[in-house]
């Protein structure tokens, strides 16, 4: 089949580190859409979307997330296939039903996830993988019908609905990235739990954490079943 063309809806404040993540790490035709800066697709003339993560709320009153909330639901009525890392995860469960709330605490630095159900989008990764996260939000009721796809001690990792999946932690960082993010954290987090988060930000960490990069060419997959399943482009303009 043709080379993918994906959505990349873009809603990080300052898009150019999560662009560059992104373009490494998915091996598609990426259509960028900065979400905060007022952009959103006006047609739905592509295969899939990815929704990044974002410095955002999903329950914040910004115009940006309620007009990339109505494309989003009608794409998903379409059966376009998503994927959601992070406030992407979030911001999906939130269009689809689901529950987002504040957890008090932050939940960063490289940690382990569980597997709790089968899915396409985990093939090839162990029943319990590493990833980096930095969430203060968290998905606390799945949307109706979705299964819960990964977990740990802070809650929901993972769903799917249909082609519709959601990620929690950031499987598109680098070294420099999980850095970046965790300095940037110091009017939030005291100093010695920015410190612990970057002495552990080394190279065996990071590569246990890049098995997880399994989940885009995962989903890439899906997005070609789903491709093939319906004779041609995903989600058509009309």
């Amino acid at each position: 089949m043709a080379r993918p063309r994906i959505a990349l809806l873009n809603a990080a404040h300052e898009p150019g580190p999560t662009r560059r993540n992104f373009r490494r790490e998915v091996d598609a035709d990426l259509v960028e859409y900065h979400l905060p800066g007022g952009d959103r697709p006006e047609t739905f003339d592509v295969d899939a979307a990815i929704v990044t993560g974002s410095r955002a709320s999903v329950y914040w009153d910004e115009p940006w997330i309620d007009e990339a909330a109505a494309w989003t639901r009608e794409a998903v009525d379409r059966g376009m296939p998503f994927l959601g890392i992070c406030f992407g995860h979030q911001f999906l469960a939130d269009v689809l039903g689901g529950t987002v709330e504040a957890m008090g605490e932050y939940e960063i630095g490289y940690r382990e996830v569980e597997q709790t159900a089968d899915t396409p989008l985990f093939e090839g990764l162990d029943e319990r993988f590493t990833v980096f996260t930095t969430h203060s939000d968290r998905v606390v009721d799945l949307p109706p019908g979705a299964d819960r796809l990964a977990e740990n001690d802070y809650g929901i990792h993972g769903f799917r609905t249909g082609s519709v999946f959601g990620v929690q932690a950031h499987p598109e960082y680098d070294m420099a990235s999980a850095e970046r993010v965790t300095l940037a954290k110091d009017d939030q987090l005291d100093p010695a739990t920015i410190d612990a988060v970057l002495d552990g930000i080394d190279e065996a960490n990071y590569a246990a954490a890049c098995e997880a990069k399994r989940i885009f060419e995962n989903f890439l997959g899906v997005v070609r079943s789903s491709e093939v399943e319906a004779g041609g482009s995903v989600a058509a303009d009309d």
